[in-house]
């Protein structure tokens, strides 16, 4: 059989043993540089100075360094300075012609991180790092100030390029300095680190460790933004102060932050957070383990919002909020700023770059040991934890809205629309000149859809009277079928997702019985289009039909009167003199013959229309007023009524 991919292969025996490869040295990081750092675009350049920044991080976690040193030069070339041990310069036991520096320097999996003897918890921990940043440098000098003997030695794309030698005796100096620059036929010869990169990366470190000093400084011909040629960071604050710097001003539902630190069970490392709940919801969230960058998040995170999550439903529960126990842990971290430190013993990471910590264990132990934390944060200060909870609940009220809105989003023309079963939609495409009348009953519904023009009218019936979304739950407004189905036929969503574009009418009219039940339904419509949908009312789409309550008629004349006044008026003018009129009320929209209901509320050319408006002057009245009347206090209704009783002159009952 031929092979598929290739119908001229070579033959068989052209593949033997010496096609086999063994990449031996620092080759395989050359050859394959991205399974090492990422990739060689510029976060793989930018992850070479990472790699030895977290070096001099472990000295001064184990607390063997307070000061690291950075500096970026005109040419490009970085270095990281630290006043630790310094490196082994002694030769190593199992290649007594190598010295330890030159084997940790040239040897993928040397180092003295994987015992834990050395570091009992470290950022470095395959022995990888600092091997491949000397793979990818043309150039990489490293000077150890050790015994009060300094000592340098030089490479070159992964090979030393010098002996080891001793440059003298050093009185006041310690630790390690690697200065390196990124080999270009790697990276391109117009890769550059960016100084405003190296800066925030420099001081995201300090706020991890605030028994460190990071001193940072760059060539000013490099610097093309505000960042500056020289800096000091030391943050004794810790993540404290990293929050602040990222909140700055902005109002937070929590007048204090949530900061602490805590170890972990079974000796197995500590935690460190700083978590506020800004108003704006602008989240942010970082993360790091042994003071390693987590963009990816992982396991420790994944406690850290386990812990949150259960909390705040607990606390919910406690103060009698119900729906507290569908929060998850997307309400609750989502809008928050999360900064959060873990440091592990043993960790494992996704791969070399360690976007991502993967050690199981490691959510349990977080969540149980930052659990009880939460909960006295919360118990501490009512008041707090109470416009916390409220802030968290709207916006899992928001992710609800939303997943409802997926679901009654109108369709491209190209599919099918997803309309609800009871509605008589109009045959024309576009919105332009369109109508839909929402309706109460089947009764009414059944009248309205043979009265319609059935290219511009669409007919909804309604059953009776809808819910109150004013006063009703969130949980009540998202289960109910009448709501889903208005807002499906509408095709558009709510709130602050709502777009013209997407609504399906170009006007929506209201049309109830002419009577108190009739007005109520009316008052509970506006309502939901008010609290709902506010920007249908101001861009003029709602209306109100005005259908007939009595029809008067004399002989060949007849008249509709909308109500007893109008009755009255009528009656008094028109009607006025001898003769019998006759009289008949409707009952409801159902009753009422079609081509009356045609002629009297549907027709555009003799029907009568009030548009719903919110005064721009009045907003705020409008708003107390609907919160009066439709909302869940009774109390405000009442006084209400108290006030203006005088004022009723015809009280239907």
């Amino acid at each position: 059989m031929e092979d598929l991919f290739n119908s001229g292969a070579a033959d068989k025996s052209s593949y033997t043993a010496k096609d086999i490869e063994v990449l031996e040295g620092l080759e395989p990081v050359r050859r394959r540089p991205a399974m090492y750092i990422g990739g060689t675009d510029e976060g793989g350049l930018h992850h070479l100075f990472a790699e030895v920044l977290d070096n001099s991080m472990d000295e001064a976690v184990a607390g063997h360094a307070n000061r690291i040193e950075v500096h970026l030069a005109a040419d490009g070339t970085c270095s990281v300075s630290d006043n630790g041990r310094g490196i082994p310069t002694d030769p190593h036991p199992r290649n007594k012609k190598l010295s330890a520096l030159e084997v940790i320097l040239t040897t993928l999996h040397a180092g003295g991180k994987f015992s834990g003897k050395v570091y009992a918890t470290s950022g470095g921990l395959h022995g990888v790092g600092i091997s491949v940043v000397n793979a990818l440098s043309d150039v990489l000098t490293v000077e150890v100030a050790r015994d009060k003997q300094l000592w340098r030695q030089t490479y070159s794309q992964g090979k030393a390029t010098s002996k080891l030698k001793n440059a003298g005796a050093v009185s006041n100096r310690r630790g390690t300095t690697i200065s390196f620059h990124p080999d270009p036929e790697i990276f391109g010869e117009d890769a550059r680190m960016r100084p405003s990169r190296l800066f925030r990366m420099a001081r995201s470190k300090a706020y991890l460790y605030r028994g460190v000093e990071i001193r940072w400084s760059c060539d000013a011909e490099l610097i093309k933004d505000e960042t500056p040629t020289e800096a000091t960071f030391h943050f004794p604050g810790g993540l404290g102060d990293f929050l602040s710097a990222v909140v700055e001003k902005r109002p937070t539902a929590n007048p204090k932050p949530f900061l602490g630190s805590t170890p972990l069970a079974d000796d197995a490392g500590k935690v460190e957070w700083a978590i506020t709940w800004p108003y704006d919801g602008e989240s942010y969230t970082s993360t790091y383990c042994n003071t390693v960058p987590t963009p990816e998040g992982g396991t420790h995170e994944n406690g850290l919002r386990n812990a949150l999550t259960k909390a705040l439903r607990t606390y919910g529960e406690r103060v009698g909020l119900k729906k507290a126990d569908k929060l998850t842990a997307d309400d609750v971290a989502g809008g928050a700023v999360i900064l959060f430190s873990a440091f592990i013993r043993e960790p494992q990471f996704q791969g070399q770059t360690k976007e991502k910590l993967v050690n199981t264990e490691v959510t349990r132990l977080v969540e149980q040991a930052v659990r009880d934390h939460v909960d006295h944060f919360l118990t501490g200060d009512p008041e707090g934890a109470n416009d916390l909870m409220q802030l968290v609940l709207e916006r899992m009220d928001e992710r609800r809205r939303k997943k409802a809105e997926k679901e009654v989003k109108r369709k491209a023309p190209a599919r099918k629309l997803r309309l609800p079963g009871k509605l008589a939609d109009c045959t024309r495409s576009g919105a332009d000149d369109t109508e839909i009348f929402l309706v109460e009953g089947d009764s009414a519904g059944g009248s309205a859809k043979q009265a319609r023009r059935r290219d511009l009218q669409a007919v909804l019936p309604l059953r009776g009277k809808i819910l109150n979304v004013a006063s009703a739950s969130d949980d009540k407004k998202h289960a109910n079928q009448e709501l889903k189905d208005l807002l499906q036929a509408l095709g558009c969503a709510t709130g602050k997702n709502y777009r013209e574009d997407d609504l399906r009418y170009d006007r929506v009219i209201i049309m109830t019985d002419a009577d108190v039940d009739g007005a109520h339904i009316a008052a509970l419509l506006m309502t939901y289009f008010y609290r709902e949908l506010p920007d249908l009312i101001r861009e003029g789409h709602l209306y109100l039909a005005v259908p007939p309550l009595f029809r008067l008629s004399r002989g060949a004349k007849v008249f509709y009167a909308r109500d007893d006044a109008h009755k009255d008026e009528i009656m008094a003018s028109d009607l006025k003199g001898n003769g019998k009129v006759e009289i008949s009320r409707f009952k409801g929209l159902g009753e009422m013959p079609v081509n009356q209901l045609k002629e009297t509320t549907m027709n555009p050319e003799t029907r009568t229309l009030l548009q719903v408006e919110i005064a721009e002057d009045a907003e705020r009245e409008t708003l107390k007023r609907v919160e009066s009347l439709m909302g869940r206090k009774p109390e405000l209704r009442f006084k209400f009524i108290q006030e203006h009783a005088s004022e009723v002159r015809d009280l239907d009952v």
